[in-house]
């Protein structure tokens, strides 16, 4: 599950960094200054990492056998600035740390 928890956070920082960069200078070049061309250029590389990011969280969840609600969760994400950075803590919180059990009572 290692390299599949690898693909994620990578893939997830990769679509934030660009979430970020058509969010913050894409559209307000596009809307307030007239110039499309970071849109234009940014959105659809968006676009086709957002689909990877898809593929590799699907993956990721079913691995972890997580259940349907947090498996969208992380898939949507990647769809709000800044969103993509708390989930891929959150994840690697979720699978770095042991599950925790309770012991099973021992038969006399």
């Amino acid at each position: 599950m290692g390299a599949a928890l690898t693909r994620y956070r990578v893939i997830a920082w990769i679509v934030g960094v660009v979430l970020i960069l058509l969010v913050v200078i894409g559209m307000p070049l596009k809307y307030a200054f007239d110039n499309p061309v970071v849109v234009e250029t940014v959105g659809p590389a968006h676009g086709f990492l957002y689909m990877i990011y898809l593929v590799a969280a699907f993956d990721l969840s079913r691995r972890a056998d997580w259940p349907l609600k947090r498996m969208l969760l992380v898939m949507l994400a990647g769809t709000v600035p800044f969103v993509s950075f708390y989930a891929e803590r959150r994840v690697t919180g979720w699978l770095a740390r042991p599950t925790e059990r309770t012991p099973e009572p021992v038969a006399s």
